[in-house]
């Protein structure tokens, strides 16, 4: 009996499917991830920590703060004016200052009344107002300008100057003289020249002749003398100028912190600079990060000699309440006119 045999049927293995290659990475690749994840955190860090340095600024509620003229966004690049008060309000005065030239007077006045005017891509214009002007403040009859601010705050200063001047005034910008010692401070002082050795027995101001860097305390007591002397023949002799050469040392200080801020050499102390500045100043709420973001781009296109300072030409006067005023004289005029037109000073 045969037995049918029946050939074996050869099986096919299914086909193994290829198998994927592992993408890897190149070191290039990898760094340039890595720097973009860096970047991104860095764009993230610089926006918090310009909205941390936002959030220090003191603002005054627009409702308190009505008269300041508008600027339409249709208008943005046209100059634009600010009002910078400085008050000596001495409850900010550092602690390990010699409080024995500041007094102890509570409160705060205008001590110091500035219109600064940016002509983008031309000029920065300082024109200081002294305090002592003679005008009529609504409700409260002739008085001195600073008298405005006491009686009425920033709002009523506002309105004086704009009365009084014809110059709209779009921003407002307040800091007590101790918030000026600190914001010289984190900058690393202001450095200036003296070609005499000078002193304000009053402010306790001294110094010797030559380059000096001032710290916060000693720019202030400069930048406050009325009673400047210099040392000249072996004798102490008073500079003339009273209250008009005390606004002439203030713009120095500007103008030289200006020439600081704007140098290289100053890049490192931006990081304590900025949040300085922010948290002792008060300012009008449309002084916004933006704005001022703009505001320091612009700025910093110019240079130290872009600069261009003087104060209002007034001239001593008496009023009817026997009190002493200063004035415009004639030429008050034409640097007003400069100024709104943003030309040269006459």
């Amino acid at each position: 009996m045969s037995t049918d045999t029946h050939p074996a049927i050869p099986t096919t293995a299914a086909p193994t499917p290829p198998r994927r290659s592992k993408r890897r990475w190149s070191r290039a690749q990898k760094a340039i991830v890595w720097l973009l994840g860096l970047a991104a955190l860095g764009v993230f860090a610089v926006v918090a920590f310009l909205a941390w340095t936002e959030s220090k600024i003191d603002r005054i509620p627009d409702t308190e703060l009505v008269s300041l003229a508008a600027i339409s966004p249709a208008s943005s690049g046209e100059p634009i004016n600010f009002l910078v008060v400085g008050t000596d309000d001495r409850s900010a005065i550092p602690d390990d200052w010699d409080l024995g030239y500041y007094g102890r007077f509570t409160g705060k006045r205008a001590d110091v009344i500035m219109i600064a005017h940016l002509v983008p891509g031309e000029r920065i214009q300082i024109l200081s107002i002294p305090r002592d002007l003679k005008v009529s403040i609504p409700g409260n009859g002739t008085n001195r300008i600073n008298a405005a601010y006491v009686v009425g705050g920033p709002d009523l200063l506002v309105q004086v100057l704009q009365d009084e001047l014809g110059i709209p005034i779009h921003h407002y910008v307040e800091i007590g003289f101790g918030g000026v010692g600190r914001i010289v401070d984190s900058l690393g002082g202001v450095t200036l020249d003296f070609p005499e050795p000078g002193r304000d027995q009053k402010s306790g101001f001294r110094i010797d002749a030559g380059t000096h860097t001032l710290g916060g305390e000693q720019a202030v007591a400069y930048a406050r003398s009325r009673h400047y002397e210099v040392l000249r023949d072996g004798r102490w002799k008073s500079t003339p100028g009273g209250d008009i050469a005390r606004t002439q040392r203030q713009q120095q200080i500007i103008v030289q912190l200006f020439d600081q801020i704007t140098s290289p050499s100053s890049a490192f102390n931006l990081p304590a600079f900025l949040p300085t500045v922010a948290d002792q100043i008060t300012a009008d709420e449309g002084l916004t990060l933006g704005l001022m973001a703009d505001l320091g781009q612009v700025a910093l296109t110019l240079k130290t000699g872009d600069i261009e300072r003087t104060t209002l030409p007034v001239k001593n006067t008496r009023g009817s309440d026997g009190r002493a005023y200063v004035e415009p004289t004639p030429e008050a005029q034409a640097v007003i006119d400069a100024f709104l037109a943003g030309d040269p000073y006459p």
